[in-house]
């Protein structure tokens, strides 16, 4: 045993060695976390790089540890510092950069001895690296693409980028790019002095508007394309809706007509039953009263029957009480009873022919209360009939009552229609006959006025009828003017009237611009009227006739009574002025018929026409002067006064042109 004892230290003691050495080794023992590099600095020239895990000895190695997980570098160019590209437009762009350190031993002694694993592992710092280096990149292949290739070939883009920049970065190395933001700079943040801006703008301002253009063609093409087929839409949606209020209003009418006639057929079969139920009332009325009748009969029947059989039964008691009379009678006396036998024979025969009178009065009695109820009967039925017949008289009567009512009413409607159709149309002859009057007591103040002192060449009649007809002529073409007047009264003004015959022809303008007014107002109210008279197409072709013939009547008689009037007031201006013409005359009328008078005041008015005429035409004069000089005329003006003396029409005609071509 005891020469064990140096072995088993020995084993103990070189187990703790063991546990001690293991113990050192698990405490400077270093492990690296994935993405991370372990750079550990030894006696050696180079340092020793691991990814995995190194022993470090205190005081005799260096660790460090540099962070080899992707970095981002984010370059932001905006505004005035946009990226411009080759078409001069600035972009604002937004790109990020994935950085990491390579993962060699090589690159990552490189990237530790030339910024430090501190340093490397600290994004701001490869900000400050990388910066310039990817701003200028970004700036060089920006300038190779127009701004719109940016968006389209935007992973060229980014390609060039990263070809520009190169994977190896002395130690780091670029994994990839994104393009996070990339927009046109606005317009307010471009330099206007600047070349390159001043043609960007451009560019911008030509492209905007053709897009601007090109956009508001679409849109108006949109806007019509949306608006036809928003109008076909609404035309066959209105189509659809016109069919769909046709179908419904029909369907409503037809719907109508079944309710009316449903409650047609329902009222019809309500009176009917209703009929049956008056008819079955009554006729249960009318066999009870039957039941109740023979029920009576039948009790009085009984009654009889058994006042009848009271009397059988009286006479049948009387009868034994009378053969047991008999038959002690009988045996008291033989004598009497042959003596009684007789006579109880002959009472035998009255009390048959007693009995026989009661069977027949009995008979009797029943024929008597049979013809009772027959009558009662028939009675009742006859009551029963007049109350029918009066409710159904009563009936007929209020049904013809509110027909008669009906076609009363619809009468007097028609009658009210015509009575205003014939007071409307009476009132626009009225109003026309009035304006016609008016026209013709112009004429007449004209005609008045010419006479004082105004008169127009007439020579004898036919002179007298061409001017008159000239004078027509004239009031036509004033009336036409003054319409035309009216009408363009809002445009034109009041048209001013040349006076070219002293008062008398303006006075005649005047009356004819008045007589227009009046036409006018009467027009307006006969507008009104008209549509009223639109009521008289519902008359017959009779009544119409009838009406049409006492409106001519009555336009008939207004018309001469105007015309009387007219030429009562022309007469009385006649007189007027052939009374003052005549005033300071003297001469002496003895005899003669009441047609001189009338004459002499034609004479009157020849002479002064004839006057008026020599003071007016030439030609007048110088054949009057040819008459009073006792020269002979032209033989053609010769032959075309004795013409016209005899009345031919064509020499009045010829001779009143040549006076009218004299006229001024």
């Amino acid at each position: 045993m005891q020469e064990y004892i140096p072995l088993i230290a020995a084993f103990g003691a070189g187990l703790i060695i063991l546990f001690g050495v293991g113990a050192l080794f698990a405490r400077f023992y270093r492990q690296v976390e994935q993405g991370k590099a372990l750079i550990v600095n030894t006696s050696r020239s180079e340092p020793a790089v691991t990814f995995t895990g190194r022993l470090v000895l205190p005081v005799v190695n260096r660790a460090e540890v540099m962070d080899l997980s992707v970095k981002t570098i984010q370059i932001d160019r905006r505004g005035k510092e946009g990226l411009i590209c080759n078409d001069n437009i600035r972009a604002d762009i937004n790109v990020t950069f994935f950085v990491r350190v390579n993962k060699t031993a090589e690159d990552v002694l490189k990237v530790a001895q030339s910024i430090g694993c501190a340093r490397a592992s600290d994004a701001r710092t490869l900000v400050e690296l990388f910066n310039a280096k990817f701003s200028e990149a970004l700036k060089t292949v920006g300038k190779h693409f127009d701004f719109e290739q940016l968006y389209t070939k935007r992973d060229e883009f980014k390609d060039a980028i990263i070809k520009v920049i190169g994977k190896d970065l002395n130690g780091f190395i670029l994994d990839d790019a994104a393009i996070d933001y990339l927009e046109q700079t606005p317009l307010e943040a471009l330099d206007r002095d600047n070349i390159m801006d001043s043609e960007g703008i451009r560019k911008i301002t030509a492209l905007t508007v053709e897009r601007n253009v090109m956009t508001n063609e679409l849109r108006q093409k949109e806007r019509m394309e949306v608006g036809s087929q928003n109008l076909s839409a609404d035309e066959a949606i209105f189509r659809f809706e016109q069919r769909k209020a046709e179908a419904e209003a029909k369907k409503e009418k037809e719907i109508a007509i079944a309710q009316a006639r449903e409650q047609n057929e329902a009222a019809r079969v309500t009176i009917e039953e209703q009929k049956k139920t008056l008819l079955l009332k009554h006729k249960n009325e009318e066999e009870t009263l039957i039941a109740a009748e023979m029920k009576a009969r039948g009790v009085s029947i009984a009654q009889k029957n058994r006042e009848r059989e009271i009397a059988i039964e009286t006479e049948r008691v009387e009868k034994a009480r009378q053969l047991e009379v008999v038959t002690r009678e009988r045996e008291v006396s033989i004598s009497t009873l042959a003596r009684d036998r007789d006579l109880e024979a002959q009472k035998k025969e009255i009390a048959d022919v007693v009995r026989a009178r009661i069977a027949v009065d009995k008979t009797v009695a029943a024929e008597e209360e049979q013809i009772k109820d027959l009558r009662t009967m028939s009675q009742a039925n006859r009551e029963k009939d007049v109350v029918r017949l009066a409710a159904e008289a009563q009936a007929q009567e209020t049904l013809v009552k509110l027909v008669k009512a009906a076609e009363a009413q619809e009468a007097a409607a028609k009658h009210k229609a015509r009575e205003k159709v014939i007071s409307a149309d009476a009132d626009l002859e009225t109003a026309d006959k009035i304006a016609r009057a008016k026209i013709r007591m112009a004429e007449g103040v004209q005609a008045e006025e010419a006479a004082k002192g105004l008169a127009q060449a007439r020579v004898r009649e036919a002179d007298a009828v061409a001017l008159e007809k000239q004078g027509m002529v004239e009031a036509r073409v004033s009336l036409e003017k003054a319409t035309a007047v009216a009408q363009g009264e809002e445009k034109q003004g009041l048209a001013k009237v040349t006076v070219r015959q002293a008062e008398a022809d303006a006075i005649q303008k005047q009356g004819l611009a008045e007589a227009t007014v009046v036409r006018e107002r009467m027009t307006a109210e006969a507008t009104g009227i008209r549509e009223k008279a639109d009521a008289m197409r519902v008359l017959d072709e009779r009544s119409r006739e009838h009406e049409e013939f006492r409106l001519t009547l009555e336009k008939e008689r207004t018309v001469e009574l105007e015309t009387i009037k007219a030429r009562k007031e022309q007469a009385q201006a006649q007189a007027d002025v052939l009374g003052k013409s005549l005033a300071n005359a003297k001469f002496n009328i003895v005899g003669g018929d009441g047609a001189f008078f009338d004459r002499y005041v034609k004479a009157i008015g020849v002479g002064q026409s004839i006057e008026g005429a020599l003071g007016e035409s030439p030609t007048l004069r110088k054949i009057a002067r040819d008459f009073t000089n006792d020269t002979s005329l032209d033989p053609e003006m010769a032959a075309l006064v004795e013409r016209f003396a005899k009345g031919d029409k064509d020499a009045q005609k010829k001779l009143l042109g040549m006076v009218k071509k004299d006229a001024p």
